[in-house]
């Protein structure tokens, strides 16, 4: 493409804002060109406004240093500079909600990494590489919203992508009932190991809501378009425990899964290793070329060796092995603020982009 889309970051001082300007940094398609934030940063150029508080391990991008951060409240004036936004406001739901509809209606498409929206019944919530056909429900929203351009668009919890896509490279050996264990890091709550001390040498066994979205997001990644809105499978029953560890990045699951056609480990492992989907099919900037990874190696995956692969937006899985109760069980790994929250949201972008969803504001969309 011969310009760049101008992208605004909705909530760019925090740590997933972070992750997006990092990973956005020369995007081939993409440029960012407008940060809002709160009140109390708005009017202070992006360096000042987060100081000491850049918690990613590259330096802050110069192209974003002098950009003067605008109140996020402020939705027309934010709107008019760009083509389309990320969100990942630090709000309540409710206001989540509220504002993202906000932004949508001013014809401005959101792709949010935000949970507010994910059981609005004609939100896509996507994985790229497995329900890329729920972007559809899209042209149903936008009848609702009263848009020709705008809508909101989500990505699921960071947890469920170690092993969603597992359960979904299995799909024709239907899986009944999984068990699902999450190893969290503390990058999923925004916080270093500076700002959250206590964690270090530490284990919390719960995180507020996470268990509840586990077991329920991936039957909605699962669903069908019915009637203009998303409805989920009603299978496998997952039921999940999310406990917090001493983690900087990556989310590491230890599962168990059932089967009603019993495969063998070879046929699970070929699934993996050819598991492929619409990114790679269309060459999206920042698709992994091998989605899901298998090691052998009875000590993988570990967070140290292979939380970046693909750039971090790769799915690493190993010990799979038959089960004494269940049919199987293996271990997956994903990066939860790349593939499971910013890089994740930006690689929905790109298919919203690549389906005609999004364009310059001076061009018309599909729908």
């Amino acid at each position: 493409m011969n310009e760049k889309l101008k992208v605004g970051i909705l909530g760019g001082t925090g740590m997933v804002g972070q992750r997006f300007i990092a990973l956005l940094e020369d995007h081939p398609w993409f440029r960012v060109t407008t940060i809002a934030a709160s009140p109390r940063s708005a009017g202070k150029t992006y360096e000042e406004a987060v100081g000491d508080r850049w918690k990613m391990d590259t330096p802050m991008p110069e192209a974003v240093k002098n950009i003067v951060v605008m109140n996020v409240n402020e939705v027309e004036a934010v709107a008019s500079q760009v083509d389309f936004v990320f969100s990942a406001v630090d709000m309540t739901k409710d206001e989540i909600k509220r504002i993202e509809e906000e932004y949508a209606k001013t014809e401005t498409p959101v792709v949010s990494n935000n949970s507010a929206h994910r059981w609005t019944p004609d939100v896509p919530m996507v994985v790229p590489e497995i329900n890329p056909e729920h972007m559809k429900v899209i042209d149903f929203q936008r009848k609702r919203l009263g848009t020709s351009r705008g809508f909101v668009a989500v990505k699921p919890n960071c947890s469920i992508q170690s092993y969603a896509p597992v359960l979904t490279a299995w799909k024709e050996f239907e899986p009944t009932e999984v068990v699902a264990t999450t190893y969290q890091a503390i990058s999923g709550a925004g916080k270093t190991f500076k700002d959250w001390p206590e964690m270090v040498g530490n284990i919390i066994p719960y995180i507020g809501g996470e268990e509840e979205k586990s077991e329920k997001e991936p039957l909605r990644i699962w669903g069908e378009i019915r009637d203009g809105v998303i409805v989920p499978a009603e299978s496998p029953l997952i039921t999940c425990q999310c406990i917090r560890v001493p983690v900087l990045n990556g989310h590491t699951a230890a599962v168990f899964v059932r089967f009603r056609k019993k495969p063998t480990k070879e046929q699970l492992l070929e699934k993996l290793n050819s598991f492929s989907g619409e990114p790679q099919r269309l060459g999206l900037p920042s698709a992994p070329k091998q989605f899901i990874r298998y090691v052998e190696e009875d000590n993988r995956p570990q967070v140290t060796m292979d939380v970046d692969y693909e750039n971090g937006m790769g799915i690493t899985v190993g010990r799979l092995r038959e089960d004494t109760l269940f049919d199987y069980k293996f271990v997956g790994l994903s990066h939860n603020t790349v593939r499971g929250a910013a890089g994740g949201a930006i690689l929905c972008a790109e298919l919203l982009k690549a389906q005609g969803y999004i364009t310059p504001k001076d061009q018309k969309t599909c729908g």
